[in-house]
């Protein structure tokens, strides 16, 4: 009975989770233009997802904020993780600490608190200053899944590779980034689905003339939710968890 009792437990917490979205999922080939009632499988609505010319320019400058920034994050959160990892310097635990206060920070104080930020340094907000917001969000993630495996190396091999006349450039190029490699692109993946997806710290940061997905959802959901909404959000799910699914299989052990 025990058993039986962990499988619908479980079973209740996976359908709470899952049963909207799977809602959301079918709905989004409803034929019928208003989502509560079922008429019928179409493909209509994601056809003019295609060929509506202001969502095609959000995704695509979504895609780009999203790429940019996890690239900038991961190269910027590698160095810091292999920093702390490599040397003994002062005030080292308390700034690896700050890494975790900035990652469970509420989104609205984040957004803005760099609001704040960019009108003090008289910065008009934009793409850039956007791009600057999820670099400092995704970074924390970064610098955490890859100290995470960078801390359970062996150091013998960092003493052995410099005992062999490696410097600390070849030992990082060498030696520890191939260890790395599937924090890192781990770290990568998980950056790009927090950029892709983010609202909150994105609301704040940026500007009219610079529009992406997630805030143009946003404001099509406010005037009623429609089938292309239904259809995008389907998109936007499937895209995510695409990424985090291929961050969990390079960041499985091997068995």
């Amino acid at each position: 009975m025990s058993r039986v009792f962990r499988w619908v437990y479980l079973g209740l917490i996976y359908a709470f989770l899952y049963v909207p979205i799977a809602v959301l999922v079918v709905y989004s080939f409803n034929s019928s233009k208003y989502s509560t009632n079922w008429q019928g499988f179409t493909l209509k609505w994601y056809g003019q997802l295609v060929s509506d010319s202001p969502l095609r320019e959000a995704f695509v400058n979504s895609l780009v904020i999203a790429f940019a920034s996890s690239v900038c994050a991961t190269i910027l959160g590698t160095l810091a993780a292999f920093a702390f990892y490599r040397y003994r310097f002062v005030g080292r635990k308390v700034l690896y600490t700050f890494i975790y206060i900035v990652m469970m920070s509420p989104d609205i104080v984040m957004g803005i608190s760099l609001l704040m930020f960019f009108v003090t340094l008289g910065l008009a907000t934009g793409a850039l200053t956007l791009l600057i917001a999820h670099i400092t969000f995704c970074l924390p993630f970064v610098v955490v899944t890859v100290y995470s495996r960078i801390s359970g190396l062996d150091r013998s091999i960092i003493d052995v590779a410099k005992d062999l006349g490696a410097n600390e450039m070849q030992v990082f190029r060498h030696v520890v980034m191939p260890l790395l490699m599937p924090a890192i692109i781990a770290g990568w993946l998980l950056s790009f689905t927090l950029s892709l997806d983010d609202v909150v710290v994105s609301f704040f940061t940026t500007g009219p003339s610079f529009d992406i997905l997630p805030l143009r959802i946003y404001s099509m959901v406010r005037l009623g939710i429609k089938p292309e909404i239904n259809a995008l959000s389907t998109v936007m799910f499937a895209l995510s968890l695409v990424t985090v699914t291929v961050a969990h299989l390079v960041t499985k052990e091997k068995t």
